[in-house]
């Protein structure tokens, strides 16, 4: 068996400045702990997210907020019908005065951007974020732009509003790594956002460097799994493609994202290695989006989480 390569107190150092940030975040955020901890584990896992919930519910707030508490570069696009790929990602305008073409950056050349209500924007400009969210790069008139790391994309949608809508994708959803669902806070919770007010968010200042996220990011990557959990993950997601009541299991990239974050999760929880209970907990947020259920689940309203649980029942976990 493979050595540990984080020692105890590495990864002891680092979960306490992971939720050094999420103390943070939550000055603003009420009673939203679990979303701000599973966006701040996809930042770590170099992934993305996907925030699809009713309006009004903090989407926008939640992402400002860790995009404030992280020191590093913050651009919001909001979705629009008549919003051009151009805009996502930059353009060549001619200088009259040198006689060349100069580059103006895009609202996607950033660390962390947000990409707001993605839905309402055609597919073609829906489709100049998947260069960007895969390859971390943008490609214009033939000149290709390296983006700076750490650069994640959160994007929001609501699911109700069809009127001017355009659903994404199942390729575009596939490059999120998690998709999560905010719901509404309790009675005590929305009580302390009305009390609050915006003044948490004007008090709002970072806690932690775009060099510390790259140092946790190098860390995470470092988190040891065992052969035997990889396999593990491996037969979760095939489980999926074989499941009776879905049309389309996911892809290997579910197989990989679901492994990062279980490493990202292990770093938070303060060990330098992965249990099972880690894969367990992140599968849902990571595999549910990435199932297309057959018209049989849908009649029956069965959700892509009772599917993944059925999974992960019927999966056998490794000693």
């Amino acid at each position: 068996m493979e050595e540990q390569k984080i020692s105890a107190e590495a990864a002891a150092a680092a979960a306490e400045k992971i939720n050094q940030v999420i103390a943070n975040v939550e000055t603003v955020i009420i009673g939203k702990r679990q979303s701000v901890e599973l966006v701040l584990l996809a930042l770590l896992a170099k992934g993305h997210v996907l925030l699809e919930d009713v309006p009004g519910v903090g989407k926008t707030s939640l992402v400002s907020a860790i995009a404030r508490s992280v020191d590093c570069g913050f651009k919001r696009i909001q979705f629009t019908p008549d919003l051009m790929p151009s805009d996502v990602t930059g353009f060549s305008v001619y200088n009259q005065k040198t006689g060349e073409f100069e580059f103006r950056p895009g609202a996607v050349m950033s660390n962390l951007v947000l990409a707001d209500e993605t839905n309402r924007a055609s597919a073609k400009t829906q489709a100049a974020l998947l260069e960007a969210m895969e390859e971390k790069q943008v490609t214009v008139d033939s000149t290709t732009y390296t983006l700076d790391e750490p650069f994640m994309v959160m994007a929001t949608q609501n699911p109700l509003e069809s009127f001017g809508t355009y659903p994404l994708p199942e390729a575009q959803i596939d490059r999120f790594l998690i998709k999560i669902a905010m719901g509404y806070p309790t009675v005590e919770e929305e009580r302390t956002i009305i009390h609050n007010g915006s003044k948490a968010k004007k008090e709002l200042k970072s806690v932690i460097t775009k060099e510390e996220v790259l140092q946790l990011r190098e860390l995470a990557e470092a988190v040891f799994i065992s052969e035997e959990l990889e396999r593990y993950i491996v037969q979760i997601v095939s489980a999926t493609r074989s499941h009776a009541k879905v049309l389309l299991g996911s892809s290997p990239r579910g197989s990989i994202a679901l492994n990062a974050s279980a490493k990202v999760l292990a770093l938070f929880r303060g060990r330098g290695y992965v249990i099972p209970d880690d894969v367990k907990y992140m599968a849902p947020f990571v595999l549910g989006h990435r199932l297309i259920l057959s018209h049989e689940a849908k009649t029956q309203r069965i959700s892509p989480q009772q599917i993944i649980e059925e999974v992960l029942s019927s999966v056998a976990v490794p000693e």
